[in-house]
């Protein structure tokens, strides 16, 4: 079931600039702001893609140490003055 959605106090900068996007892509405001939110819908929240993440470097038991990133990083800045 469908359902509608009401989003005051929009600037009008903002909603110019969803207008010339939606223009360009030859849609209306609606069919373009429908599509974008059900992208927003589709994809992972970052704190889901993060766990997901996690998940996998403890599954894999190949984590690299808070050491080996900062050594690599001192290392490049090395590297970089050279």
């Amino acid at each position: 079931m469908a359902v509608q959605i009401t989003i005051r106090n929009v600037s009008e900068e903002v909603r110019n600039q969803l207008a010339s996007r939606a223009a360009l892509k030859h849609q209306s405001m609606q069919q373009f702001l429908l599509e974008e939110l059900e992208r927003i819908a589709s994809e992972p929240s970052q704190e889901a893609l993060f766990d997901r993440i996690r998940a996998r470097v403890d599954a894999s038991g190949r984590g690299v140490s808070r050491e080996t990133i900062l050594a690599a990083l001192d290392a490049d800045k090395r590297y970089d003055r050279r």
